[in-house]
């Protein structure tokens, strides 16, 4: 299991928002998911269907979520497995960033990714060889 591009929760979250402020956001997120070579993680769906079944403010469904979700599922998406637990505990250490961010990375690396999309982390950097990219700046 293979991709180039690793996409973070907060891109799925923007392309499915009905919020008026999120338009130009969902656009940009919407044109990412029709690039082929994604990949996806576990954690990215559960992060994804924890905000948008929650914050109301996004305008997502559950019923969107869901299938949302069974897109993702369909996708090239790596699972959680210890092995992912413990790369991700390591990467942690060594970048001195939260475990959830490093196993965010950590999935990224294991699916041999180049670029990981995300608002999360400091755009440029480069962790291991994955170059981080903010696609809405």
């Amino acid at each position: 299991m293979t991709a180039q591009y690793f996409i973070d929760s907060n891109v799925l979250l923007y392309a499915g928002s009905q919020h008026p402020d999120d338009q130009a956001k969902r656009k940009v997120a919407l044109d990412l998911l029709r690039m082929p070579g994604l990949g996806f993680s576990a954690q990215v769906m559960q992060e994804y269907f924890a905000v948008a079944y929650t914050r109301e403010r996004l305008g997502i469904s559950l019923e969107v979520a869901l299938e949302n979700l069974e897109w993702l599922a369909r996708r090239t998406t790596l699972p959680i497995t210890p092995n992912l637990v413990l790369r991700a505990t390591r990467a942690a250490k060594r970048y001195k960033i939260s475990y959830w961010d490093a196993a965010i990375i950590s999935a990224a690396e294991e699916l041999g990714c180049h670029t990981l999309y995300s608002e999360d982390l400091n755009s440029g950097q480069e962790y291991g060889g994955i170059r981080v990219v903010n696609p809405f700046k």
